[in-house]
């Protein structure tokens, strides 16, 4: 029994003098990697500790809100959504009017939802998104 003893303790001393050996060779590039790898993907909050965020200080451009909101469905054409710069999806939503183009920008048409989701979006907002859609046409 004092000789399995004496062989297990060799093995533990070897294999903490192993690992913390391992651990001296890791370098801080690999440990920066590893941290990145398992940070954590979001947040949770309780209700009323939400951290402060900035209001927005005016309104965004046509190109900014298609960038945020329009573009997912409108630069591929999505579920029948007219293409950004393509004349032909245009036309005929054009040859409505652009009241009527607003009316459905706003309210929702088909497949494309209220405002095109974008529910802070002011109506002036929504039209010159619409304006950064068919410019150049």
């Amino acid at each position: 029994m004092d000789m399995s003893r004496q062989i297990l303790t060799v093995l533990c001393a070897a294999l903490t003098f192993s690992t913390a050996s391992f651990a001296a060779d890791v370098n801080q590039a690999e440990y920066d990697a590893i941290a990145e790898r398992i940070k954590p993907v979001g947040n949770v909050y309780l209700a009323g500790s939400e951290p402060v965020v900035a209001e927005p200080t005016g309104p965004r451009d046509g190109a900014a809100v298609y960038g945020m909101f329009c573009t997912a469905c409108h630069s591929t054409g999505i579920s029948g959504a007219p293409k950004t710069g393509d004349a032909a999806d245009w036309a005929p939503r054009i040859a409505q009017g652009k009241d009527v183009l607003k009316d459905h920008a706003i309210n929702g048409f088909n497949a494309m939802p209220a405002k095109g989701s974008c529910m802070d979006c002011s109506d002036d907002e929504i039209v010159d998104a619409i304006e950064h859609m068919i410019a150049g046409l």
